[in-house]
């Protein structure tokens, strides 16, 4: 209607879903590539700690700044919110299945790495909530990484903790998931 008025259409603010790049199947499958590592590390050194460490004292690995200690965490992080593990395991539930939705969209190879790490560590912990003891959707979190004056952890925790480090650190950098920049129409950024 605007090309009525003296104004071409060519002259109109471009569609930004025209200029966004398409979702590329090789990031989705870096994605996918950094959640199967991840979770496969996370449950080999889970199994490896229940195997060497149970019933065994804290094993220093770097004197007090880095020790091996098996604990099972019914809870979040600090051991808060035992009474609500089944809570916990649903909404991990639902968080594994945002993160796969999302991740359609994957155009960024650092959102692919990002959201591939939070993936592992989500599914890495939700794994427990469903086959450790007690029972499904009571299991408790197998930790065994230990620092001075912080909770002890586990690699998904470091997964979670990576991922989420690599989405913020795109969304200062203004750069959207599927790879194109806010501040500037239709640019790519990686």
């Amino acid at each position: 209607m605007q090309a009525a008025r003296g104004t071409s259409l060519s002259d109109e603010a471009p569609d930004r879903s025209a200029t966004r790049r398409p979702r590329s199947l090789g990031l989705w499958l870096v994605f996918a590539l950094v959640a199967a590592a991840g979770l496969a590390l996370d449950q080999i050194t889970k199994a490896i700690a229940l195997d060497r460490l149970d019933g065994e004292p804290p094993v220093e690995v770097v004197g007090e700044l880095l020790q091996l200690n098996l604990t099972h965490n019914p809870g979040a992080a600090f051991s808060t919110g035992t009474e609500l593990t089944p809570y916990i395991t649903c909404l991990a539930i639902v968080a594994t299945g945002v993160v796969l939705w999302i991740s359609r969209r994957v155009g960024s190879l650092l959102w692919a790495i990002g959201l591939g790490l939070l993936l592992a560590g989500i599914t890495g912990n939700l794994m427990d909530r469903l086959i450790q003891p007690p029972s499904a959707f009571h299991g408790h979190v197998i930790d065994f990484l230990m620092l001075p004056n912080w909770p002890v952890f586990n690699v998904a925790d470091m997964c979670i903790t990576a991922g989420v480090i690599a989405i913020i650190l795109q969304a200062f950098r203004g750069v959207g998931i599927d790879g194109t920049r806010e501040h500037t129409t239709g640019e790519v950024a990686e």
